[in-house]
């Protein structure tokens, strides 16, 4: 289709990227801030094998799940790309996407439905990453435009914790000297990252887990309240005489909630600053550390792997090469992925059902509301049927 041409179609869906799809004369169609039920006329702007980018050039008819962006920056910041589709729609689009991605990247005839958990859609972020604008002053910070690395000034962001939209506000922000990017944690009575302390204890589910602005935790603390009790019921599906595993742990936030289940719970996390604060939140009888890669951790066991349950939390990449041939060969009964890409986990999922695994249970948790990212949960089982939450 030649550069330039103009369509007039009906967006059908929400792609994995956030754009809108569509298709004109047999061909796929993205055209960004467009909502599943817009009749539009757009013009095509650059040509992909086998699919195109448009641009609107004029909505004819608004879908009924169209809404008026709550922030003014929408279509400029590059944090958001769904604040025009109603939210309950952004949910379910989310949930297509996940199955979609089983099915077609997966090979999953029939994916299961996942239970999906919505979180509050506005002021639920509780981490940001933050970047100055040179020459800095007290309040000269922003985020990454949409397209390139220009940095939008920032004074207030309606999806941020309450504690953030607040320094944000107060402009009195004081990043970490020649730095040109910092991040902001708020949730509750903790704020760290705003002045130099970059250091404190979070509460979840009643429990105070040590955390540092500066290593990774998850950005919205009542999706991750919610995922954590998901973890627990499965836990108390696995055998309680065999040790659990809970790789790319992080902050050992997981294993902090399921250690008194195991007799031995073994973390491993290569980063050495989220592994050192794993220390301080997971202590007792009964907990190994290992700072390796999961490729570098798996080939120190013996065969059979003697685990009963099994958490992994990898990064977009999903499970590695050596580490996701050997679960799949010979992983625990009870393994809970969690995810935060669904093309990722779709294709492991191939390679684990190619093992022997069943994806019994799917979950998606919308832990970025008026973003397109998809965090879920899969629940794989090997030889026994079980009921789970």
């Amino acid at each position: 289709m030649a550069m330039g041409t103009l369509f007039t179609a009906t967006v059908e869906s929400i792609s994995a990227g956030g754009s809108g799809a569509l298709h004109f004369q047999g061909r796929c169609i993205f055209v960004e801030d467009t909502v599943p039920g817009d009749t539009i006329t757009g013009r095509i702007f650059r040509e992909h094998t086998g699919w195109s980018q448009g641009e609107t050039v004029e909505i004819l008819e608004p879908s009924p799940d169209r809404r008026i962006p709550e922030c003014g920056l929408f279509g400029t910041c590059g944090g958001c790309s769904l604040q025009h589709l109603a939210y309950e729609t952004q949910v379910t689009e989310k949930a297509r996407i996940l199955r979609e991605a089983l099915r077609r990247i997966g090979g999953l005839l029939d994916p299961p439905e996942p239970n999906c958990y919505a979180s509050p859609p506005w002021e639920y972020r509780n981490r940001v990453q933050l970047h100055c604008i040179r020459p800095f002053h007290p309040g000269a910070v922003g985020f990454k435009r949409r397209r390139g690395d220009a940095i939008i000034p920032l004074a207030d962001c309606p999806t941020a914790d309450p504690g953030i939209r607040r320094v944000l506000r107060e402009k009195q922000l004081l990043p970490p000297p020649e730095q040109d990017r910092f991040t902001l944690y708020s949730r509750f009575n903790t704020l760290l990252g705003a002045g130099g302390r970059r250091r404190g204890s979070v509460s979840l589910l009643n429990r105070e887990l040590l955390m540092d602005a500066g290593v990774f935790f998850q950005s919205n603390g009542i999706m991750l309240e919610v995922l954590i009790q998901d973890l627990m019921r499965w836990a108390h599906e696995a055998d309680p005489s065999l040790p659990m595993a809970d790789l790319y742990c992080g902050v050992g936030t997981f294993a902090a909630f399921l250690q008194d289940r195991f007799p031995r719970i073994d973390l491993v996390e290569q980063n050495p600053a989220a592994l050192a604060l794993a220390r301080e939140n997971v202590r007792g009888k009964g907990i190994r550390y290992a700072a390796l890669t999961g490729d570098q951790w798996i080939k120190t066991l013996p065969h059979p792997l003697i685990y009963g349950f099994m958490v992994v939390d990898p990064p977009r990449q999903g499970l590695s090469p050596g580490l996701l041939q050997r679960l799949a060969q010979g992983g625990p009964p009870l393994l809970a992925y969690v995810s935060c890409d669904p093309a990722t986990l779709a294709r492991d999922t191939r390679a684990l059902i190619s093992g022997g695994y069943t994806l019994s249970a799917l979950n998606l948790y919308d832990f970025y509301p008026q973003t397109s990212h998809i965090e879920s949960l899969g629940i794989f089982t090997r030889g026994k049927t079980i009921d789970g939450a």
